[in-house]
């Protein structure tokens, strides 16, 4: 296959899956910042607020992994190109939406752009790069997507301290120069970009468990819906059964085959479950309840991408000299731990006393975590699936998140009125009980999810074995 650009050129290229990532990073953490003033300057219900989050990640879960195949078919950086555009399009019409219907089939659209956009950034870099300079390029791109990561809900909070009312538009809006700065960058620097017409898709796959999560999410929203929930599990059964007789599955069930696959991916459908629904609901308990300003809200991220960022490589060093099963349960034991204290000191409603230690232990566990996961996935594959691991235990993770928010949104209504509230959890409210209403459903999250990700901490511990070199030193 020939080169994708110049050497010249590779920088640019870089700079380019960079922009086009940091799109994607940000619009994932930062709408939980600004969901209060997007519910407030819509109208929206509690419900509309979950479908204005899961919306996006509804279509990037669902088909991350066949954006993935999709580059690989009609050309790299065409198919990237193309993503980003999409993402751009979707941007503006959240941006510019004048009813909750509109913002969410904007994010809808949005998703669709990112399920190709996202895997096509790190498949970008291994193309343009050679082996032997490949990883110092990816260590450049994992820096600057923590780098935006970090800063972007922590901006967007300080836009919205400081702007009016209907600022939230332009945190959207922003993705239009960066994302056609990156797509300048590509269709000028990418030399040669080949299509695979031979190379399959697995669309029918990827329409049965589109229909599956999407059923199963509008059924777990809201409060239950058995007769879509049972659409939902047949459609999913039917997903399972096609991928296990594909010639060109988008899922190789075979791989769960494998005792630490399996065992690292529930892990990480019970660990993300638990981090999402909190990084969800907290900025709605902070904003909305304590009336806390959206920058200081924002500042809950920090440590999660500071402790990321600072022990990532450290933690996988641990994890080839402890095992990756220790790390990850060590970690997913200091998260549950984290959720525990948020749960104790919530009541004093004080968020450098009652978050800030939570979220910075939070932080602490989830870089015990996220390298480890990672090294167990890839040590449990061979070398030629390393690819569809990974990407599969990033779908995993995604739709993990998915749950959580159409799960635990529906809990978290009615602890909020069995504790008296009498307005909507994450709404703007100036009735008595307001915030100790929102308080009392935040701390049955956190009590919820503590044990969850207790559960996926012994999981990995027990569940993921020690590497012979390990158990013998």
């Amino acid at each position: 296959m020939p080169p994708l650009c110049a050497p010249e050129a590779r920088r640019w290229v870089l700079v380019s899956a960079i922009l086009a990532s940091a799109l994607g990073f940000i619009d994932g953490t930062i709408i939980s910042i600004a969901l209060p003033a997007i519910r407030d300057g819509l109208n929206a219900d509690l419900v509309q607020g979950q479908w204005i989050n899961n919306a996006y990640l509804l279509p990037l879960s669902a088909l991350i992994l066949l954006g993935g195949a999709v580059g690989d078919r009609f050309g790299l950086a065409r198919s990237f190109i193309i993503g980003i555009a999409v993402f751009i399009v979707a941007s503006i019409i959240c941006a510019l939406a004048p009813t909750p219907e509109v913002m969410i089939a904007g994010r809808v659209l949005k998703g669709l752009g990112a399920a190709v956009m996202v895997p096509g950034s790190l498949a970008l870099i291994a193309r343009a790069y050679p082996p032997e300079e490949r990883g110092r390029a990816i260590g450049f791109w994992a820096a600057a997507s923590s780098l935006t990561t970090a800063m972007g809900p922590i901006l967007g909070g300080v836009a919205l301290s400081l702007g009016g009312p209907e600022v939230w538009r332009w945190l959207f809006a922003i993705n239009l120069p960066l994302g056609v700065l990156a797509i300048w960058l590509l269709a000028r620097h990418v030399a040669a970009d080949p299509s695979r017409p031979d190379h399959p898709l697995d669309v029918p796959g990827a329409v049965l468990i589109s229909a599956a999560l999407a059923l199963l999410t509008f059924g777990l929203t809201g409060g239950a819906s058995w007769p879509l929930l049972s659409l939902g599990a047949g459609l999913l059964a039917a997903f399972l059964w096609w991928e296990a007789h594909s010639p060109n599955p988008m899922v190789p069930l075979a791989l769960f085959k494998n005792p630490t696959f399996s065992a690292a991916n529930l892990a990480t459908f019970l660990i993300y479950f638990a981090l999402t629904t909190v990084l969800f609901f907290l900025p709605m308990t902070l904003i909305a309840g304590w009336q806390t300003p959206e920058a200081l809200a924002a500042a809950a991220f920090a440590p999660l991408s500071v402790f990321i960022s600072l022990l990532s490589a450290r933690a996988g060093t641990w994890a080839d000299r402890y095992g990756a099963g220790r790390m990850i349960g060590t970690g997913g034991a200091l998260v549950a731990l984290s959720f525990v204290l948020l749960a104790l000191l919530a009541p004093f409603q004080d968020f450098w006393l009652s978050v800030l230690p939570g979220t910075a232990l939070m932080g602490l566990g989830m870089a015990l975590v996220v390298s480890p996961l990672s090294t167990a996935i890839m040590g449990s594959v061979p070398d030629e699936r390393s690819g569809t691991g990974s990407g599969l235990n990033n779908a995993v993770s995604r739709v993990g998140g998915l749950i959580a928010v159409a799960v635990m949104g529906s809990v978290a209504a009615q602890a909020y009125t069995a504790a008296g509230g009498t307005g909507s959890f994450g709404g703007f409210s100036g009735t008595s009980g307001h915030a100790d209403a929102m308080t009392a459903a935040f701390q049955l999250l956190c009590w919820i999810v503590a044990a969850l990700t207790a559960m996926g901490a012994t999981i990995a511990y027990w569940a993921i074995p020690v590497p012979e070199t390990v158990a013998k030193r």
